[in-house]
C-alpha cells in the first residue's frame, strides 16, 4: 500500500486534536454506530482534564488506497521536546493556524524546526467561522514568518486551505464549499507530501522516537523504519549516538497503527511508522537495527532544559499519612523512568541522596510530572523552580535563559502589563494593535522573572490577557529581580486548626487553611499583610466560662481561604520555603521547620552575604 507520513503542528488551542478527530471520522476509521470520545487522541487523564495534548501520538487513516500516518503533537512550548523528536519520522506537516490569532510563538518554534529538516508544509487556516476571523491577513503573516525562518523557495510555495476543524470541512477559499468535508485536505496530502524516502540498504534500521511503558508488553518504542523490514521474533540490536551497543534482543511484537487502534502485524516494511516491543533498554534517539549494522542514524539534537526544581523526600510531621511512596529509592526510580522516555527532562542526584534536581522546559512540564506522580501515590517536597544558568567560556560571565513573551491584552490594561514586565527586567521589542481594541505586546524577558507571573497578569487584566512564551536564547545576567513582597503566617504548634483562632487572625492577612485542617510547626497557614514572617497560633480556641457574657456571642464568619493549586504554589514560594505535595493535599511549609533553626540559617545567610 502507498504511504504518506505527516505531522500536525500548531500553537496550543488552535485545534490540532479536534482536526484529527474529523480526519478519523471522515476516512471511515469508525463503524457507523461506534461511540467515540471527543478529542480521542488525548488519551490520558491529565490531557482530558486540562484540554491540552501532552504526549505526541500516532494514528493512521486510509484514503484512496493510500495509508496516511498522522502524528498529533503538543502545542505548549514546555512539551516541545516531543515535537522536535517526531519531525524525523514524517515527510510533511500540516501547519494549523487560527484565523483570528494568527501565527503564535509555538507555531514559530515548531515550524522553524520543521523547515530546518526540509519538510514541505501545508498551511491550514482553521476556525474561519469565528466572528473575529481575518483569514487573508493571517496568510500574509504566515508567509512573513516562513520568510523570516529562512524557508527555501519550494517551502515558501506552500498550498493553503481554509476551514473549520470542529465543523469538519476544508476548502480552497474561506467561503467554502463546505459539503466536501475533509476531502480537499486528504487529496492535498496525497499530492503535496512526498512518499517516504526509503534507503537502498535492505537491513532493518529505525530511530526510536516515542517511548512508553505498557503493563503487558513492557517497553514499547515507536519510530519510522528507515530501511529494511521487521517481523516478530527477529533479533535486533540498539546503537547509541556514539556507535556503542546498548543491548541486543528479540522483538516480541510489531504493532502498526490502524485508526486509533494498534494492531500486531507479521511484517512491517520501510517507510511505515510502527511500535516494537521486547527490548528492555533501548530508548529515544537511539538506532534500532539489524545486528550487522555498525553506524547509527543521525538524530535531531534536542534543545536544553531551562528550569530546574529540587524533588526532596518529604520530612514533614505528616509525611506518609496520605501517600504510600515516600522513600528516596522509589522517588529516584520513578524520576529516572520518566527521564528515559522524556528527552527534554534531566534528572541528577544530590550528594546527600535525599533530593533530586529535575530540569525541564518550563513550570508546566514539571507540574504535569508532579501531578502524575501524586496520582500514583507519591509524596514529595518541592523547591521553588530555578533557572539553569550557563557560563560563557570566552568572557567567563554568567548567562541566563531569555524568553520571547507575546501578550495579547485589552488596550486599557497595556500600561500595567508594560510596567510589571519592566519590573521583571523585560525588554519590549514590539507593540501593535491586534484588532478589537486589543494590543499585542512582544518582550524579551529573563525566565526567572516570569516564574509566577501568569496569575498576576490575569489579576491585573481581569482575566482578559493571553500570554505565550518561548525560549529565545541565553544572554548576560540581568541583575536582581524583586520577588514576593509579602511575608507569611507560620503555625507555631501542631494540631488541628480552630475556626475561632483563624477568625481572630484575619486582620493579619488572608488564610490558606480551613478549620479542622491538620497543621504542624513551621507550616505556612496564610499570607502576612507586611513584609516580615510572623508565627501565629491557629489552635487557640475560645475560653469558655460558666458565666454568660453581657453581649451576644459573636458569630464566627470566616473569609474563604486562598486555594493553592500546584502551579500557583510552585510559583508563590520563596527560596527558603517548600511545597509539600501528597495524593490528597498541597501544603506550604518552611524548609527549616524549627523556629530557632530558621534564625540560625538566616544569620548564616546574612554572614555569607
Amino acid at each position: 500500500m502507498k504511504l504518506r507520513n505527516i505531522a500536525i503542528i500548531a500553537h496550543v488551542d488552535h485545534g490540532k486534536t479536534t482536526l484529527v478527530d474529523e480526519l478519523l471520522k471522515q476516512s471511515g476509521s469508525y463503524r457507523e454506530n461506534q461511540r467515540v470520545a471527543e478529542r480521542v487522541m488525548d488519551s490520558n487523564d491529565l490531557e482530558k482534564e486540562r484540554g491540552i495534548t501532552i504526549l505526541a501520538k500516532a494514528t493512521s487513516v486510509v484514503w484512496k488506497d493510500t495509508r496516511i500516518n498522522i502524528v498529533d503533537t503538543p502545542g505548549h512550548a514546555d512539551f516541545g521536546g516531543e515535537v522536535e523528536r517526531i519531525l524525523n519520522m514524517v515527510d510533511g506537516a500540516i501547519v494549523l493556524v487560527d484565523a483570528a490569532e494568527g501565527p503564535m510563538p509555538q507555531t514559530k518554534f515548531v515550524v522553524g524546526k520543521a523547515l530546518k529538516v526540509g519538510l514541505r508544509p501545508i498551511v491550514a487556516i482553521n476556525k474561519v467561522d469565528r466572528s473575529d476571523a481575518r483569514a487573508q491577513e493571517v496568510v500574509n503573516e504566515v508567509f512573513d514568518l516562513f520568510a523570516a525562518l529562512d524557508a527555501t523557495d519550494e517551502q515558501l510555495d506552500f498550498p493553503i486551505l481554509y476551514g473549520s476543524g470542529r465543523n469538519g470541512w476544508m476548502a480552497e477559499s474561506p467561503e467554502g464549499p463546505q459539503d466536501l468535508g475533509m476531502a480537499p485536505l486528504f487529496d492535498l496530502v496525497l499530492k503535496h507530501v512526498p512518499a517516504p524516502d526509503i534507503e537502498e540498504d535492505s537491513r532493518f534500521r529505525m530511530i526510536g522516537t516515542i517511548l512508553e511503558a505498557n503493563p503487558f508488553l513492557g517497553r514499547i518504542i515507536t519510530g519510522r523504519i528507515t530501511s529494511g523490514s521487521i517481523k516478530p521474533n527477529q533479533t535486533i540490536k540498539v546503537l547509541a549516538q556514539d556507535g556503542s551497543v546498548v543491548e541486543q534482543g528479540r522483538v516480541s511484537k510489531v504493532l502498526a497503527f490502524r485508526g486509533i487502534e494498534r494492531q500486531p502485524v507479521d511484517l512491517a516494511e520501510a517507510g511505515d511508522i510502527v511500535a516494537i516491543a521486547g527490548l528492555s533498554k533501548g530508548t529515544v534517539a537511539e538506532t534500532f537495527c539489524d545486528p550487522s549494522v555498525e553506524e547509527p542514524l543521525h538524530a535531531q539534537p534536542i534543545d536544553p532544559p531551562t528550569v530546574t526544581m529540587s524533588f526532596i523526600v518529604n520530612d514533614s510531621p505528616l509525611a506518609g499519612t496520605e501517600g504510600d511512596k515516600v522513600t528516596s529509592r522509589v522517588i529516584r526510580d520513578r524520576l529516572l523512568k520518566e527521564a528515559e522516555g522524556n528527552v527534554a527532562l534531566k534528572v541528577e542526584e544530590s550528594a546527600d541522596k535525599d533530593s533530586f534536581f529535575v530540569s525541564g522546559r518550563g513550570e508546566l512540564q514539571l507540574a504535569v510530572l508532579v501531578e502524575t506522580m501524586r496520582r500514583e501515590g507519591f509524596e514529595v517536597a518541592l523547591s521553588r523552580p530555578r533557572v539553569v544558568f550557563k557560563k560563557d567560556e570566552a568572557t567567563d560571565e554568567t548567562l541566563e535563559p531569555i524568553e520571547e513573551v507575546l501578550i495579547d491584552v485589552d488596550e486599557e490594561f497595556s500600561g500595567v502589563v508594560v510596567q510589571k514586565m519592566s519590573e521583571r527586567k523585560a525588554e519590549m521589542v514590539e507593540m501593535r494593535p491586534s484588532g478589537g481594541n486589543r494590543q499585542r505586546l512582544v518582550f524579551y524577558a529573563p525566565t526567572r522573572g516570569l516564574i509566577g507571573y501568569q496569575a498576576e497578569l490575569l489579576t491585573d487584566t481581569r482575566g482578559t490577557a493571553i500570554m505565550n512564551r518561548l525560549f529565545h536564547s541565553y544572554a548576560p545576567h540581568k541583575g536582581e529581580i524583586a520577588g514576593r513582597r509579602n511575608g507569611v503566617l507560620i503555625s507555631n504548634d501542631a494540631g488541628e486548626a480552630v475556626a475561632y483562632a483563624l477568625w481572630n487572625l484575619e486582620d493579619r492577612g488572608p488564610m490558606m487553611i480551613e478549620p479542622g485542617w491538620k497543621v504542624y510547626q513551621g507550616m505556612i497557614v496564610g499570607e502576612h499583610n507586611r513584609e516580615n514572617d510572623l508565627e501565629v497560633n491557629v489552635l487557640k480556641g475560645k475560653k469558655l466560662t460558666n458565666i454568660r457574657a453581657a453581649g451576644k456571642d459573636e458569630a464566627v464568619r470566616l473569609t474563604p481561604p486562598i486555594r493553592m493549586t500546584l502551579e500557583k504554589g510552585m510559583a508563590w514560594i520563596q527560596d527558603d520555603e517548600l511545597l509539600e505535595v501528597t495524593p490528597k493535599s498541597i501544603r506550604l511549609r518552611k524548609a527549616v521547620l524549627d523556629p530557632n533553626g530558621r534564625k540560625r540559617a538566616e544569620r548564616a545567610r546574612e554572614a555569607a552575604a
